[in-house]
């Protein structure tokens, strides 16, 4: 017979009808499985007036006006704090366009290594400056109406130095300072005719025949075209192809482009000649990014430079380095009227190396 019997059930209940606490879990399962409790949760809050209590809710002011001082309610007002951490709204400004910053950084760099630039305002020229001098025949193909646009009015040029047209004409025809020239009769009408200037080669060799009549020798320019396109001339004693190596070299390192590549080329103007090529990632093959060379006798000579002064000379594109750094593939995501604005306004600007 068992005398007492224990009912821890009964007990539990009691517990927690008198408001005591229940704290082991497996007491309060047994409960929950024989659906004898049901858990519920109270809240209860606790409120109070704080030191901003006001019966009325006012709105706070964000700016003193010309009203608030008229009716003299500004000593009642509640100003809002400023949050001076908040971002404010996104400026509209307007942005670079990328072949503008390399532009750009072409020009600092060539500043950088001690160059000058060439006064460039003169787009028309004269068939002249822009080939013969250049010993350019006249029957190259550069010159068919196709590729160069020639002007109407005026047709031809009245101011070209004479004397050193006669050398220019005497070297075509039967070549001199160990040439034996073309070979052709040279005509003073084709020279005068005017154009739009197809390179800039015709404002360096302007500025060779003014240096080579003002008895001076060294000479560091650059200059730009419209048509997106830069040239540079140095001009001293001894310069040899070393050294149009290594100016090219130079200048593409601090560009940040140091995968380059030299291939012999001809230019009538320039014995050696030589075109540069840079490694494209994207397109995963060799791209041509420029021209260059050492300027020919035949075109020196004739200017009354010194025998041994030379000329290294370049010819560099501003679209395919621009692809190049930005890892652009198809030259219509560049300019065009397909552009991405996207690509203009979110790409960050482009550090093309060390300086």
């Amino acid at each position: 017979m068992v005398e007492n019997v224990e009912d821890k059930v009964k007990d539990l209940l009691k517990k927690i009808e008198d408001g005591e606490v229940v704290d082991k879990k497996e007491d309060i399962d047994a409960l929950k499985k024989r659906k004898l409790i049901t858990l519920q949760t109270w809240k209860a809050y606790s409120l109070r007036k704080g030191p901003k209590y006001a019966p009325e809710r006012k709105k706070a002011a964000t700016d003193l006006t010309r009203d608030h001082l008229q009716r003299g309610d500004w000593k009642d007002l509640e100003f809002k704090e400023y949050n001076l951490s908040a971002q404010g709204q996104p400026i509209q400004v307007g942005y670079l366009q990328p072949l503008l910053e390399v532009r750009e950084e072409i020009q600092n760099i060539f500043l950088q290594m001690g160059f000058e630039e060439m006064p460039t305002n003169n787009f028309v020229e004269s068939s002249f400056w822009n080939f013969d001098a250049l010993f350019q025949p006249q029957q190259h193909p550069a010159r068919d109406s196709h590729d160069t646009f020639f002007l109407k009015v005026p047709a031809a040029t009245r101011q070209l130095p004479e004397d050193y047209v006669e050398r220019v004409k005497r070297v075509h025809e039967s070549g001199g300072y160990g040439s034996k020239g073309y070979g052709y009769d040279w005509k003073r009408e084709e020279a005068d005719k005017n154009l739009l200037r197809t390179h800039t080669t015709a404002v360096s060799t302007r500025m060779l025949y003014m240096l080579a009549q003002q008895d001076a020798i060294k000479l560091l320019l650059i200059h730009f075209v419209y048509c997106y396109l830069m040239s540079g001339v140095i001009c001293d004693h001894g310069l040899t192809l070393a050294d149009l190596l290594g100016v090219l070299e130079d200048f593409f390192t601090r560009l940040g482009m140091s995968k380059l590549r030299f291939k012999p080329a001809y230019n009538p103007y320039t014995e050696p000649s030589m075109e540069v090529f840079s490694y494209h990632e994207g397109l995963k093959k060799w791209v041509e990014v420029g021209n260059s060379g050492m300027f020919r006798p035949e075109m020196l000579l004739p200017m009354g430079l010194p025998e041994d002064v030379n000329v290294i000379a370049w010819g560099l594109s501003l679209e395919r380095p621009t692809m190049i750094l930005y890892g652009i593939d198809n030259i219509r995501d560049l300019f065009g009227p397909k552009v991405d604005f996207n690509l203009i306004k979110n790409n960050p600007i482009c550090r093309l190396g060390l300086l």
